[in-house]
């Protein structure tokens, strides 16, 4: 069974919300999925690039703001 690489690069996106800080004027988040997956996020222009010994990784504008996005419309509670 093959798997929809752009539903899980979605889910990971909505799960580095969870983990993102302030880092002086950056928004940064905790390295703690799939490497194939961050690759991709990467090439996507959301996060920059995780290949490095950091254990987090600067999110773009664009990236900070679709991961709350989907956060939200993934795992909000419906009043």
């Amino acid at each position: 069974m093959g798997h929809d690489e752009g539903k899980i690069d979605e889910m990971v996106l909505a799960l580095l919300y969870l983990t993102t800080f302030k880092d002086g004027l950056s928004t940064r988040a905790w390295k703690g999925q799939g490497w194939a997956a961050m690759e991709r996020l990467y090439k996507a222009g959301y996060i920059d690039d995780p290949q490095n010994k950091a254990s987090s990784v600067r999110m773009t504008e664009e990236g900070l703001e679709k991961s709350r996005e989907l956060f939200e419309r993934h795992f909000a509670r419906k009043a």
